[in-house]
């Protein structure tokens, strides 16, 4: 596979990682549409803190040389024309829902656009983005084939390898996670399955068809959306029966088979999204996925639980609940890691401003113009000695670990612990 150039459409959580580990052994070139990104990345900052400055900086290229020459590396741009040196191309573009919970398929659409412009005979193109099964063929072909005035596969060819990547996790990383490959036809499906091969440690599974990976993919988020769902379930009914949810899974746990989830917020690009795809799918050919969507709708009310439990506390303790000074610790998704996308922390944010309570945000990993930009919310950018009614943990920060919360606590006030990992001085938790 020497001299293969391979475009990676999308530089975001998934594309980055993706890209720095084939510029390892290919020319790469990473194309996003945010030209402000990829001017960070070529000045060698990630602010999505997957890849490291050093590691950046081990792969990048010049434009100069990477325009010229068969040298390795990666080459960031804005520019569609530099796509055009590709034989892979690689689609890692975001796969959202609207308010509806409808997919949106527009960024993978205008991806395809953009490649069919540039593709040639005997391309591939590759897709990792999340999606139901059959879209690849059902919905991105048609537009690589208006576009590109080609043939599927007489003329060019697709595979689908549906990404991984767990933000912020240092342990798998992309070449650690055994990587699921599929092509549009027998050769093709070799190919890309030898492609990832050359960068993937951990190994490959060649699935049967695109189909089948794409199916497969979207079945991992929603078979953890589903356990996840069936704890969220358990901690309202132990709340209700004065039982500790912890403890009951600490004991549970001690069987072999016990599967370890937990109680919380399920939100994020993945878990929180994937699930819908499948259940548009599965309506689109007459069947209603009862427990799918059951789940979905279980994850999506624990914002709101919590803020009504913190409010019973608050009753408890005659702390008033009008214009109470909250502290609201953590707005990403998840736990040491920037990223605020579909971040569920933000459904109690704007449960607490519904009662008219006075609510600061604080959160030392998420971006304060992304926060701005995104939710319209002015985030602390540090903790001054103010004192406040109610502190809740929403994400566990390693940083929050190491607060000393009563500081910022009145005499008569109120702290709850959303993810469970506070030793001391919490009045309840999740």
């Amino acid at each position: 596979m020497e001299n293969i150039k391979i475009a990676v459409i999308g530089l975001g959580y998934v594309g980055l990682p993706l890209a720095v580990e084939f510029a390892k052994k290919y020319k790469v070139i990473g194309f996003d549409i945010n030209s402000k990104r990829v001017e960070e990345l070529i000045k060698g900052r990630d602010n999505t803190l997957e890849i490291t400055k050093d590691n950046l900086k081990k792969v990048m290229i010049e434009a100069s040389v990477a325009l010229k020459n068969d040298s390795i590396g990666l080459l960031p741009t804005c520019d569609v024309s530099d796509i055009s040196l590709a034989s892979i191309y690689i689609v890692t573009v975001p796969t959202p829902v609207d308010k509806n919970h409808r997919p949106i398929l527009t960024p993978l659409l205008k991806a395809s656009e953009m490649v069919g412009k540039v593709l040639e005979k005997d391309d591939i193109v590759i897709y990792e983005s999340t999606v139901y099964p059959g879209c690849t063929e059902e919905d991105c072909v048609p537009v690589l084939e208006q576009y590109s005035g080609l043939k599927f596969n007489k003329d060019f060819f697709c595979g689908y390898s549906p990404e991984r990547i767990n933000p912020g996790d240092k342990q798998h990383t992309v070449s650690k996670i055994t990587k699921v490959t599929s092509g549009s036809n027998i050769e093709t499906a070799k190919i890309v399955d030898d492609l990832y091969n050359s960068i993937i440690t951990a190994g490959t599974f060649k699935a049967t068809s695109i189909k089948v990976a794409e199916a497969a993919k979207v079945i991992e988020n929603s078979q953890r959306d589903i356990n996840i769902a069936f704890v969220n379930e358990l901690a309202k009914i132990f709340n209700k029966l004065n039982i500790d949810t912890q403890d009951v899974l600490a004991a549970a746990g001690s069987k072999w088979n016990f599967l370890p989830f937990k109680p919380g917020l399920v939100g994020g690009h993945c878990i929180g999204v994937d699930p819908y795809y499948l259940a548009q799918k599965a309506q689109e050919v007459g069947y209603h996925p009862e427990i799918i969507l059951s789940g979905r709708k279980m994850n999506d009310s624990m914002g709101k639980y919590i803020v009504s439990e913190i409010i019973k506390l608050m009753i408890a303790k005659e702390i008033p609940i009008k214009a109470a000074k909250i502290l609201l610790l953590g707005i990403t998704f998840k736990e040491n890691c920037p990223d605020i996308r579909n971040t569920k922390a933000i459904d109690i944010y704007k449960e607490l401003i519904s009662y008219g309570m006075d609510v600061d945000l604080y959160d030392p990993w998420a971006n304060t113009e992304e926060v701005k930009s995104e939710y319209d919310i002015e985030l602390k950018t540090s903790l001054s000695n103010e004192k406040y009614d109610t502190i809740i943990l929403a994400v566990a920060h390693k940083e929050f670990l190491k607060l000393d919360l009563k500081r910022f606590k009145k005499i008569n006030s109120l702290t709850y612990d959303v993810k469970g990992i506070l030793t001391e001085g919490v009045d309840a938790k999740l």
